[in-house]
């Protein structure tokens, strides 16, 4: 069976892929922040808790740093963890390394454990990375990177999570031939999450939706080989804003990210 890291897995559509997954005999790695709740689900589901706040950076490094001196290999990663938004709000927020919070946690963090993860994932027969995105995309202002400028929460979490699917298309660039794919999922709108409840916006679709179009990705024998897409549920499909996609756009946010990274100490 297959080794799995699943960050977020102590709510939501984390806690329910990993309990999703659990029953087919996958070892999960659950990864949170909520000692409690990893608990309760390393308890029905048979995994390993693995606790890290992916709003600190170097936090992000330790939970890499955890799981390679327990491990050998990996054989999926999901970056499942985010923060949301709270609709209308423009309350801005910052992470512990200055940076605005879901800049940090939605797109720094995947981006960093993932980096820090390639030896594990080097290491397994075919592994897969999949990265958890959203319908909800808005170009990133590079002269702006922060969002310093006429700040939204709502605009700060599209932001973050389409700069992930512009990621996810440039690592699969970049690691093609080594056997590891990349891909960026939707899994359902508005899932009757937390999250969303948090964010005041009604539940639109169930929860059992995004669970089964995320698993895809993660052991769907027929997407084997599959690399650097973004799926809407389902379906393959484009970002609302294909520029994110150019060789262009992708060079300047990976340089972005660089000079995010580096101020942190990365």
């Amino acid at each position: 069976m297959a080794t799995i890291l699943i960050t977020g897995a102590s709510d939501g559509l984390g806690r329910a892929l990993a309990e999703d997954l659990a029953q087919d005999g996958h070892h999960l790695l659950l990864h949170g922040r909520n000692t409690a709740r990893l608990a309760e689900v390393a308890g029905i589901t048979g995994g390993e808790v693995f606790s890290a706040d992916l709003a600190s950076l170097s936090a992000t490094r330790r939970l890499a740093a955890d799981v390679t001196a327990r491990y050998d290999h990996l054989d999926v990663l999901v970056n499942n963890a985010g923060v949301g938004f709270r609709a209308g709000s423009a309350d801005r927020e910052i992470s512990a390394d200055g940076h605005e919070l879901r800049l940090a946690v939605n797109y720094l963090a995947p981006v960093l454990l993932t980096q820090e993860l390639l030896p594990l994932l080097r290491k397994a027969t075919a592994a897969r990375i999949v990265n958890v995105a959203s319908v909800g995309q808005q170009l990133f202002d590079f002269d702006d990177p922060q969002h310093e400028r006429g700040f939204s929460q709502a605009d700060a979490y599209c932001r973050s999570k389409l700069a992930l699917i512009s990621h996810s298309v440039d690592l699969a660039r970049r690691l093609e031939g080594t056997g590891i794919t990349v891909n960026a999922v939707h899994p359902a709108t508005f899932m009757a999450t937390t999250m969303t409840k948090d964010s005041g916006i009604p539940a639109d679709e169930p929860l059992a939706k995004g669970v089964a179009a995320t698993r895809r990705l993660v052991d769907d024998p027929g997407l084997a080989g599959v690399t650097g897409k973004y799926f809407h549920s389902f379906d393959q499909s484009t970002p609302s804003e294909p520029d994110a996609l150019s060789p262009e756009y992708r060079h300047r946010l990976a340089a972005v990210t660089r000079d995010l990274l580096a101020t942190a100490g990365v």
